[in-house]
């Protein structure tokens, strides 16, 4: 190839190439070319070089050797040769490299030029790769060249102004004088430039955006000349009068009127023009309908304007264009807590969108439709939920079963409503739900006691006709093992009377326990329910021992451990089987570890630990040091004598004398925490509220609890907090309790961070905290300099 070969000769040889190796060689045949001309001192076809070299860099190949021809063309006095010389730098220099410091001078000289394009020239590049101090030292010339007269000129200075401003803030209040002038304008171009620097100074400095505030009715007679404005050829769009400026100018009015009611008040009547003037069968149109109801529902404006700003994104959902009904669907989450009447009259719409094809409308309209679920409505949009549960795709079932079961704990009109919707739930989706699900509906099932017969009948049906949903199995056992004795008395009224046998129940738990589909827990559920069912059948006791033996020396350790435990009632402590697998007591509502459908960290044992009551006695005082011996010490020589500890389950009332009543000899052999760990609240924002609390392990150690709650009518999804302490301490986060904060605190995400400290420097910690809501994301960090009762610990 010829180092004179044209460009497009050169983009035919470089097209032809049959393979990569082809084609690098030609591209280095002539890189070497163009080398050897830029070394050429008289080059006359120096910009037809440059324009080949950029073409190269376009396809990913290094060009960085033309960077100094760039700056040797844009100093050229030759139109053709600048041209191709700010082309080139914008291609190849950028604000890192010094090469673009060698331009500043030239730009400073092109924005002074007589010629309209050569000063363009040099805004549009200065606008493109302009670096700080370029930006600083240039900044004079263009606010000289915002009050030129040529309006071609002020249109590329506004647009050159924006990319100042945003490189260096404090240059903004240099440019702001000349921006309210630009208002005044009639070309479209620079009133559209205009308000892309207004806007943008505003967003940057609060005081700029309160001189601002006085422009409102300026731009309120801007926009109604647009939209009563007849047919102009040269700004009209499908009918629409400039929609780009209409759009400009509305997001303007947003940031203007946001937290202030004088201005909010001065576009009111603008703002129900647009939207009562704008033709919505156009996706021109929809586009300035979109900012106009961005613009309603931001500012402080009438709650008729409200309700006329939701029937528009009603009307959004009814287009045939996905695009706009998604967009409708995601402004409607942002408000559906604000205005929960308006949005409730497009409920119908909102859920005929769950059939939609589309995964992301139907992902909207999925969460949509759990943000209108109340009270008055939930038995009608549960029955809708649940039709879409049974057939949606996998990636939202999770999502779906979670909603319906907060929705459920939330507005259920009566517990068997609630019990029978878990249950269709895990019957449809039992392998999506969360973890928490099973001890939930346990907790639910305990505490409605006259539905125990209904429960446990249902739940066995459900069992024989499918074992696959590993949730439903293993609440199905657990019923099945409490309350085994009213499933084979076959008498519930409540539900088609079904004879089961002994033998037929035992069938069922064998099965699970035999199942290759069964989990570790799940068998472990089942064995214990099998071992339940010791003391409420009197025939087949001894097949429940040879199933419980067979289980002592299995493969899993946790099961293992239960089969000899079980093994071990059965032979030494045969006395005792009858109290130790009684029926579990009512779970408290509000007991530890469970808030709402969220736990946090305890999760339902068979035979759980006992706990004290919440509010039963007043905070004991310190005991001394001998007291405490005294309660630890159960073979010595207590003046008092332990009585036997209470049934598994039973709650301990405390006594401040009888040390032994203190100890749950079947839960653990910890004494009761003498007194809370201090927690103060340190973080408070948005709704959401961060309390820590401390406690002291060791000399140089110390856990942090940090309980984080939601205050706002919002519900609170992806909450996660991350933490950082100074290197010499060692940090391990637990895993949270959750990442679901429900609105009004009904619950509770704790995150436990264990700290080692030792070198004992002065402790400090800094929590990031990001959480998601109504479909924006929010991020905030805080800093924790003192921890409350370790200070003078040395922490």
């Amino acid at each position: 190839m010829s180092p004179s070969v044209p460009l497009q000769e050169m983009i035919r040889a470089i097209r032809s190439a049959r393979t990569q190796c082809e084609e690098r060689g030609v591209i280095q045949r002539e890189c070497a070319a163009i080398r050897a001309q830029f070394r050429q001192a008289d080059n006359g076809g120096r910009s037809h070089n440059l324009a080949k070299l950029l073409y190269v860099h376009m396809l990913g190949y290094p060009a960085h050797f033309g960077q100094m021809e760039c700056v040797r063309m844009i100093a050229s006095p030759r139109y053709s040769e600048k041209r191709v010389g700010y082309l080139g730098a914008m291609m190849l220099l950028d604000e890192k490299q010094d090469a673009s410091l060698l331009i500043t001078n030239s730009i400073k000289n092109d924005l002074a030029h007589s010629n309209q394009y050569v000063q363009s020239l040099a805004l549009c590049t200065l606008a493109c790769m302009g670096s700080a101090e370029m930006c600083r030292d240039l900044a004079p010339e263009i606010d000289r060249l915002l009050r030129a007269s040529n309006s071609y000129i002020k249109k590329k200075a506004a647009l050159c102004a924006v990319h100042i401003v945003r490189k260096v803030h404090e240059l903004g209040e240099l440019f702001a004088p000349a921006a309210r002038s630009l208002l005044s304008e009639k070309n479209h171009g620079v009133l559209h430039g205009a308000v892309v620097l207004i806007i943008e100074l505003c967003e940057r400095n609060p005081e700029t955006l309160e001189r601002f505030r006085k422009t409102v009715p300026d731009l309120v007679q801007i926009m109604k000349g647009l939209v009563l404005s007849g047919y102009s050829p040269e700004h009209d769009v499908s009918g629409i009068s400039d929609p780009f400026l209409q759009v400009r100018i509305l997001r303007l009015l947003r940031i203007l009127g946001r937290n202030n009611e004088g201005a909010s008040d001065a576009m009111n009547d603008l703002l129900a023009q647009v939207a009562t003037n704008t033709d919505s069968t156009k996706t021109v149109g929809n586009a300035v309908l979109y900012e106009t109801v961005l613009t309603v529902l931001d500012i402080k404006s009438e709650s008729g304007l409200r309700v006329l700003a939701v029937n528009i994104l009603g009307r959004f959902l009814l287009n045939n264009d996905r695009n706009i009904r998604y967009i409708a669907m995601t402004s409607l989450q942002k408000i559906v807590g604000t205005d929960h009447n308006a949005v409730q009259r497009h409920r119908g719409t909102i859920v005929d969108c769950l059939k939609d094809q589309d995964a992301s409308v139907k992902r909207r309209s999925l969460e949509l439709s759990l943000a209108l679920v109340s009270a008055s409505n939930i038995r009608s949009m549960m029955k809708e939920l649940l039709l879409f549960l049974s057939s949606c795709p996998p990636e939202l079932r999770s999502h779906a079963a979670s909603g319906i079961f907060n929705a459920a704990e939330r507005y259920a009109p009566s517990q068997r409503w609630h019990i029978d919707t878990m249950l269709h739930v895990l019957i449809t989706a039992g392998g999506d739900v969360r973890d928490e699900t099973v001890p939930n509906l346990i907790q639910l099932i305990t505490n409605a006691s006259e539905l125990h017969c209904y429960t446990v009948h249902k739940l066995y049906r459900a069992l024989l006709a499918d074992i696959s949903q590993q949730s439903l199995v293993q609440v199905a056992c657990w019923c099945i093992g409490e309350y085994g004795d009213l499933l084979l008395r076959g008498d519930c009224q409540e539900t088609e009377p079904l004879q089961v046998t002994e033998d037929d129940a035992l069938d069922a738990l064998e099965t699970v326990l035999q199942s290759h589909m069964s989990s570790p827990a799940t068998r472990g559920f089942a064995l214990t329910a099998t071992m339940k069912l010791s003391t409420r059948i009197t025939d087949n006791v001894d097949r429940i021992r040879s199933i419980v033996s067979i289980y002592g020396s299995c493969i899993d350790v946790e099961l293992q451990q239960r089969a000899v435990e079980y093994n071990a009632l059965f032979k030494k402590y045969d006395h005792m089987r009858a109290a130790v697998l009684e029926r579990m007591p009512v779970i408290e509502k509000n007991s530890p570890g469970h808030t709402n459908g969220e736990f946090t960290g305890e999760a339902i044992r068979d035979i759980p630990t006992a706990k004290i009551k919440q509010g039963e006695l007043p905070l004991l005082p310190p005991q001394p040091a001998n007291q405490v011996c005294d309660l630890l010490d159960l073979l010595g020589g207590s003046e008092e004598t332990l009585q036997p500890g209470p049934a598994p389950g039973l709650s301990i009332n405390a006594a401040g004398t009888a040390g032994g009543d203190l100890l749950d000899l079947l839960g653990g052999l910890e004494p009761a925490p003498l007194a809370p760990a201090p927690a103060v609240p340190v973080y408070e924002k948005g709704g959401v509220t961060l309390i820590l609390s401390c406690e002291k392990q060791s000399d140089t150690g110390l856990t942090v609890t940090l309980t984080a709650s939601n205050s706002t009518d919002s519900d609170i999804s992806s909450f996660t907090l991350q933490a950082a302490v100074p290197k010499s301490v060692q940090l391990h986060m637990k895993a949270p309790s959750g990442d679901y904060l429900p609105a009004r605190g009904t619950a509770k995400v704790i995150q436990m961070v264990v700290l080692n400290n030792p070198n004992k420097v002065n402790l400090k910690m800094r929590v990031r905290i990001s959480y998601t809501r109504q479909a924006s994301a929010f991020q905030d960090t805080v800093q924790i300099d003192s921890f409350p009762g370790l200070d003078a610990a040395g922490h």
